[in-house]
């Protein structure tokens, strides 16, 4: 195997660890009433007590409230359908992780700003703070390995094979 296409390969399993996370993430903010009372059957923390009971007030009386985080988990796969481009040309695509990586150094002024004006405690806006510094990583090894991909001359391409003339029938030339 060429040093090309093991750094390809690097980059797709990257890349799916990535997306998986990504979908993981965004797939966990549909079942939010039912995740919060799991948790709070394994963990007795009064901030998850709150949210949970919040959850369900908001889930019986105000359901619509909820929608907004459908939207969240929607956004989450829209988002890992745009690095489809990153699999299918990562030299040509690297502005897709790079977008990424903005995206993940927006999350801490978004939780350091609004987690204290929503009354989010400290330690919960840092577990929020932790998926832009932890998506990052991956993002920052991807393009790594995509601009050294950029940087290695291309793959050769086979010669073309000289076809030879195919005679013409004696009866085509009359």
């Amino acid at each position: 195997m060429s040093e090309r296409s093991a750094l390809q390969r690097r980059i797709r399993a990257w890349l799916v660890l990535f997306l998986v996370c990504l979908v993981l993430s965004g797939l966990t903010a549909f079942p939010l009433v039912g995740e919060l009372h799991w948790a709070n059957a394994l963990v007795d923390n009064e901030w998850l007590r709150r949210v949970g009971d919040g959850l369900e007030r908001a889930d019986s009386e105000y359901p619509f409230l909820l929608y907004g985080t459908d939207w969240l988990a929607f956004a989450h796969l829209v988002i890992a359908v745009f690095f489809y481009g990153v699999h299918r040309d990562p030299v040509r695509n690297v502005w897709i992780v790079e977008a990424g990586m903005i995206a993940c150094a927006g999350i801490v002024p978004l939780a350091l700003i609004c987690a204290p004006i929503r009354g989010i405690p400290v330690w919960w806006s840092l577990i929020d703070m932790s998926f832009g510094v932890f998506g990052v990583i991956p993002l920052l090894i991807l393009r790594r390995m995509i601009k050294r991909l950029e940087a290695m001359p291309p793959a050769p391409t086979a010669a073309p094979v000289p076809v030879a003339p195919v005679p013409v029938a004696a009866e085509a030339r009359s």
